[in-house]
């Protein structure tokens, strides 16, 4: 349980509008919710350095290698390099019904156990920072300059 608490905390960091337009950048021009849940729990497994790095500047997960290697490839041949890691939302959960011998449907106890010990701490509504349309060229070749030129986004069809 301390995994997940720990875990969510981490990924809370992450919940930025600039990172969301990173991986909006990387994904195409487009990212939702669960696909940016699952892309923090991703950054987490870049390591402690590249995750800090990229949480104080977005446009540094261009330096990574994990990035890096999805350059020049179509997005329909990224398979396991896809940039999100949506499985280790779930170790915890799953360590938990093992250790406590519960069925399948522990789900609910332990998502409960995990807010008890969160305590009633009031998290932001919604990401940190100014929300902006990454589709803007001008915004994001200022705010993420790298990445825009790695990801360029196609044209919207009119």
């Amino acid at each position: 349980m301390q995994f997940q608490v720990c875990l969510d905390e981490v990924t809370h960091e992450a919940f930025t509008w600039d990172l969301w337009a990173a991986a909006e950048r990387i994904f195409g021009g487009w990212c939702s919710d669960d696909g940016f849940c699952y892309f923090g729990l991703w950054m987490v497994g870049l390591g402690r350095e590249a995750f800090a790095r990229a949480v104080i500047d977005s446009d540094a997960l261009a330096d990574t290698p994990e990035v890096q290697c999805l350059l020049g490839r179509r997005r329909e041949v990224w398979n396991d390099d896809w940039p999100e890691w949506e499985s280790l939302d779930y170790v915890a959960m799953e360590a938990y019904g093992l250790l406590t011998r519960a069925d399948d449907g522990c789900g609910d106890a332990f998502y409960e156990a995990v807010e008890a010990e969160q305590g009633a701490v009031g998290g932001s509504p919604g990401p940190l920072g100014e929300q902006w349309d990454v589709r803007c060229e001008d915004w994001a070749m200022r705010k993420l300059p790298k990445l825009s030129a790695m990801f360029p986004l196609r044209p919207l069809a009119r």
